[in-house]
């Protein structure tokens, strides 16, 4: 293991921005655990990043459950006996307007979301305080800054991501270090939740526009290769050419 290696765990590693930044981050020379519910893409993608020369394991994840996350964290402990990171990255988004009442829509996002982002610090963050030292990267977004029709609750979530990650900052100063990346338009499967018909349409418009989740994989590689006294708290990512 090179110096500069780090035992990074990765959430909602099967698609989108979770799997660019595994490529990204085993590429870098780091150690992954990667977790997700479709083992089926793991497997793929755990293959080829073992192809390419990369060290890699992964264990199914369900983020809504406290246990099964904390049996994550226990996993990379037993195979490479430290977590230097870990990156929060699940996350889903089933936009709709407020009046249709989506309320299982609703609970689905703050559990994903909210909960498991939650459970991510509630597992790793004991185990990096007794080793001496850890780094958490959360995915929030764009929608942690400003709310718009129809991502209320989606918003809401991200406004407590990032709320959560200043909140384990400012406890953990000098110890553990916390970054919040927010993308902007990502090429990503969150659209393909989207269940409201009148969200699926305006979606269609709000991301004719976009970046590919490769850039997002940069930020979450970049935060982490900072020297142990560079804390970078916060990276938002959008589009050049467009206004989200």
């Amino acid at each position: 293991m090179r110096a500069s290696a780090k035992i990074v765990a990765v959430t909602g590693a099967s698609s989108g921005i979770g799997e660019a930044t595994a490529l990204r981050l085993a590429a870098d020379g780091h150690h992954l655990l990667l977790g997700a519910r479709r083992t089926d893409r793991l497997e793929q993608l755990t293959a080829k990043i073992t192809a390419d020369g990369g060290s890699v394991s992964f264990r199914r994840l369900d983020v809504t459950d406290a246990a099964d996350m904390r049996a994550f964290v226990a996993t990379a402990l037993e195979r490479y006996g430290r977590l230097d990171v870990m990156v929060n990255n699940a996350g889903v988004m089933p936009l709709s307007p407020l009046a249709e009442l989506k309320v299982d829509e609703w609970d689905r996002m703050i559990d994903v979301n909210v909960r498991g982002v939650l459970h991510g610090i509630a597992a790793a963050l004991p185990v990096m305080r007794e080793q001496g030292g850890g780094q958490f990267v959360n995915i929030a977004s764009v929608g942690a800054y400003e709310v718009s029709p129809t991502a209320a609750v989606y918003c809401a979530t991200k406004f407590a991501v990032r709320a959560i990650s200043e909140g384990l900052r400012q406890e953990s100063a000098g110890d553990i270090r916390v970054s919040v990346v927010s993308p902007g338009v990502t090429e990503s499967e969150l659209a393909d939740s989207i269940s409201d018909p009148v969200a699926r349409e305006a979606m269609k418009t709000y991301r004719s526009v976009t970046i590919p989740a490769e850039a997002i994989a940069d930020a979450v590689a970049f935060a982490i290769s900072r020297p142990a006294e560079v804390d970078v708290n916060e990276i938002v990512i959008r589009p050049a050419a467009g206004a989200q």
